[in-house]
């Protein structure tokens, strides 16, 4: 599977990337949001002019009455602010949306991190609610809120 958005290209995640993967989930301003994954099976890269700058996953709740997908993505900082996080959740809804006949799709940030969330409202997302005490935060240990968004196929911008 490839998926190309105006400016990314998404795929899957090549063995030999994983390093790449990993230095990137380690920089200060990525390790804040994530941390470390066990793997980065199941997740496509997001590549921009050959180079892999992220990644972003997505799950599926396939029982009839609640179907809807979820979405994650993470950015090597140094390509923060540019519109390139809107444009593979972009190509990404819009996939989930047309090929797998979502007509709801939700992502997560933490409730105080305003970049994502503006980003994701660029793509069409709408605050739900704030769910309290929601994630883990790896590095200091406490639990953090988190923002639901979610976005009606009708809504994709």
């Amino acid at each position: 599977m490839e998926l190309r958005g105006d400016r990314v290209v998404l795929r899957p995640v090549a063995e030999d990337e994983t390093g790449v993967l990993d230095r990137i989930v380690r920089e200060p301003e990525v390790a804040v949001w994530w941390p470390p994954p066990d793997t980065y099976a199941g997740m496509l890269a997001v590549v921009l002019d050959e180079a892999v700058i992220g990644a972003v996953q997505f799950h599926e709740e396939t029982d009839p009455e609640y179907r809807h997908a979820g979405i994650d993505i993470f950015l090597t900082a140094r390509h923060h602010g540019q519109g390139l996080g809107t444009d593979a959740v972009r190509t990404l809804a819009r996939w989930l949306v047309t090929e797998r006949g979502h007509h709801r799709l939700t992502i997560d940030p933490a409730a105080v991190n305003t970049a994502a969330i503006r980003c994701y409202g660029k793509v069409g997302f709408r605050p739900v609610g704030v769910m309290r005490a929601y994630e883990l935060d790896h590095r200091t240990g406490r639990w953090r809120d988190g923002l639901l968004m979610d976005l009606l196929a009708a809504e994709l911008a």
